[in-house]
């Protein structure tokens, strides 16, 4: 009987979103699909449900597809992790097509590379090597229901290879499932404060609702990281001639996923997932965990996910950003604030953000993302 060694790639999984040991996603497959993709949305605390203006509201809101009428094309790259001096790396590649009369629709591919690791038998001797990564791709679209307001949905593929061969007489096998979003902004007409021209947006997006999906070959199965992420965003000019804008952005989210105990107490607790849909009703009230030998009971509040950031630019051409990211400590415990930096010349976008975590040692500390952008009318 063969062994894999999977440690390091759960490790790198789960650290990479939330801490180890008290990640309420831990409950979910494939967390690499809440790595926040762009740059600009990263360097001002993890914020952009109420922003989606550019072609990485595929991710944020795909309802922002609908205000837009530029064909984009986007990529993000970053090295995963980078306390750990590992080969990990995380690449997001986004593209938006405008059709008159019908909208924008955007797709997009994305990829975590976790490395090489090494497979050995019962005796520890190697047999071989294999290399764990993830992928999703998908279509997205957007649709005005008015001037002020949009719906959009986007659907997406996911295959998640961890590893192969047997642990503990289970087959392991790649997985794969699909996931929906469902989403909407809402933007008001421009206002004036003084005589300062401002805006106001507010958006949702329900992310990843789909089937779970399975490792192995016996019942047991993860679900997918459904999250829901509301927010607001308050733009407005720092002078009467518009050169110097400011936008507030503020994103409140929660993991719909929950394990419901079925039998047993404590250590020999017997836990079993809701399915996407069921915990979409089912996993609002209190939430009850185990972290090592303690159980903690985390309230709805304690279940929250809060990012705050700040976005100044000046003439359209340069940006600065920061942003404050919090979780409760039972619940994640990531607790960062983030700076970023943008440039736009002509149909060219750089963006750049830092994460520097409060947390001592933390996995995702000094986790630098870079981004190019292309816009076409």
């Amino acid at each position: 009987m063969r062994k894999l060694v999977l440690s390091i790639a759960a490790l790198f999984i789960f650290s990479g979103i939330f801490h180890t040991t008290n990640a309420q996603v831990g409950i979910t497959a494939v967390p690499f699909l809440q790595i926040e993709p762009d740059s600009r949305g990263a360097g001002m605390g993890n914020t952009g449900v109420a922003i989606a203006d550019n072609a990485s509201a595929i991710f944020w809101n795909p309802a922002g597809l609908a205000f837009q009428e530029q064909n984009q094309i986007s990529i993000t790259h970053a090295n995963w992790l980078p306390a750990f001096n590992a080969d990990l790396f995380y690449d997001y590649l986004v593209g938006t097509y405008y059709i008159e009369g019908i909208g924008t629709i955007g797709g997009h591919i994305t990829f975590l590379n976790l490395g090489e690791q090494t497979r050995t038998d019962n005796q520890g001797l190697e047999l071989g090597r294999f290399n764990s990564y993830e992928l999703s791709g998908g279509l997205s679209y957007g649709f005005e229901i008015n001037e002020n307001f949009a719906l959009g949905t986007g659907f997406r593929f996911i295959y998640s290879s961890l590893a192969d061969g047997e642990v503990g007489g289970q087959q392991i096998s790649p997985g794969s499932s699909v996931g929906v979003d469902l989403a909407a902004l809402y933007k008001t007409d421009p206002f004036s404060i003084g005589n300062r021209d401002a805006i106001f947006n507010a958006g949702l997006n329900l992310s990843n609702v789909g089937p779970s999906i399975e490792y192995t070959d016996s019942p047991n199965k993860d679900p997918l990281p459904t999250v829901l992420r509301v927010g607001s965003a308050f733009t407005f000019d720092l002078d009467s001639q518009g050169y110097n804008t400011l936008t507030i952005a503020n994103d409140i989210s929660k993991v719909m996923a929950r394990n419901e105990r079925v039998s047993g107490e404590d250590e020999d607790a017997t836990y079993e997932s809701m399915s996407s849909f069921e915990a979409l009703f089912r996993s609002w009230g209190s939430f009850e965990r185990s972290i090592g030998t303690e159980t903690v009971e985390l309230n709805l509040l304690d279940q929250l996910m809060f990012g705050t950031g700040l976005e100044y630019w000046y003439n359209n051409q340069f940006a600065l950003r920061t942003g404050y990211y919090y979780e409760h400590e039972h619940n994640g415990d990531r607790q960062f604030v983030t700076l970023g930096a943008g440039l736009r010349y002509n149909i060219i976008g750089v963006d750049f953000s830092y994460l520097y975590s409060l947390e001592e040692d933390h996995p995702l500390a000094n986790t630098i993302r870079l981004s190019l952008q292309l816009a076409f009318n």
